[in-house]
């Protein structure tokens, strides 16, 4: 069941996203203005190239701290670089960290590798450009990328990692997990919605033997060797059981990682109603293990 005061201030009425669809769709996302992103003048940004990719890089007003790659949701055919900001931006006012936010490219137009390869790129240039050692973070399909751009700076050789945090990740393109199959209708982000960007990303290829882990992550055979995780997901999410075997297989290989299914979440409940007490906690104890993870 969903979380009464989150369902009182959700539509949970839209139909799942078609192929067909996507265009709507990507015209109907929500626009974070400047205002959101500034905070009351605590928050200054910049639009600058990583070499061939936009990003939106947030500093604090005062002196900057360590750095953040953010990457946005909409399940990977939608979203921009300032997409989830209004409410991520709190990390820059409140820990002072320097975030980026690529503009990554989207599906179909654009499937696998260029997502990855844009986000890959940003942390390269992260590296050569004083911004070395990173917390990678991302929100549903940019929770999926930021675990698969983990996954690359290790068996890439590097560039280095702080952390991973992963909020309601999309991670496995095989969609056949208890919860995946659980959620028909009737929560933001549904079966069907899920088969739609995975296809959109891998075609014919999606949920067949041969699909790469830096396109779904859950298809890594090792785990081993990784910076710490915080992996978040609401009870209520067809991504649930994924992301709750991606942390299990992390300490399964020896690994660190910090684990939160929060009860009557559903899918990206802390963007949608981030007033709400459900989201006020999950907030707070995901900045926890950030201020923990970058300044400890």
């Amino acid at each position: 069941m969903i979380d009464p005061e989150i369902a009182a201030a959700v539509d949970f009425s839209r139909p799942p996203l078609t192929a067909a669809g996507i265009a709507a769709r990507r015209a109907s996302n929500r626009v974070v203005t400047d205002a959101e992103l500034t905070r009351d003048g605590s928050v200054t940004f910049t639009e600058e190239d990583a070499d061939g990719v936009p990003v939106l890089v947030l500093r604090p007003a005062g002196s900057a701290g360590p750095p953040v790659l953010h990457l946005h949701g909409g399940g990977m055919v939608a979203g921009t670089r300032r997409s989830d900001l209004h409410v991520l931006a709190e990390w820059v006012s409140q820990l002072g960290v320097t975030l980026v936010s690529p503009e990554y490219r989207l599906a179909p137009e654009h499937p696998h590798p260029a997502p990855v390869r844009d986000c890959y790129r940003t942390l390269m240039w992260m590296a050569r450009n004083g911004l070395a050692s990173p917390v990678v973070a991302g929100t549903s399909a940019g929770g999926g990328l930021a675990a698969a751009v983990t996954l690359m700076a290790r068996d890439l050789g590097g560039p280095a990692v702080r952390g991973q945090l992963l909020m309601c990740p999309m991670l496995d393109d095989r969609c056949e997990t208890p919860s995946s199959h659980q959620f028909l209708d009737g929560t933001t982000w549904v079966r069907a919605s899920n088969i739609t960007g995975w296809t959109a990303l891998l075609g014919d290829a999606r949920g067949g033997p041969d699909v790469s882990p830096f396109a779904a992550p859950a298809r890594a055979a090792d785990l081993s060797g990784l910076p710490p995780a915080y992996v978040d997901v609401g009870s209520v999410d067809v991504f649930r059981d994924e992301a709750v075997g991606y942390a299990s297989r992390i300490w399964q290989a020896g690994g660190d990682a910090e684990l939160h299914v929060w009860p009557g979440g559903c899918h990206g409940f802390d963007q949608l109603v981030p007033e709400a007490a459900l989201s006020r906690r999950a907030r707070a104890t995901r900045m926890a293990w950030l201020r923990r993870t970058l300044y400890l």
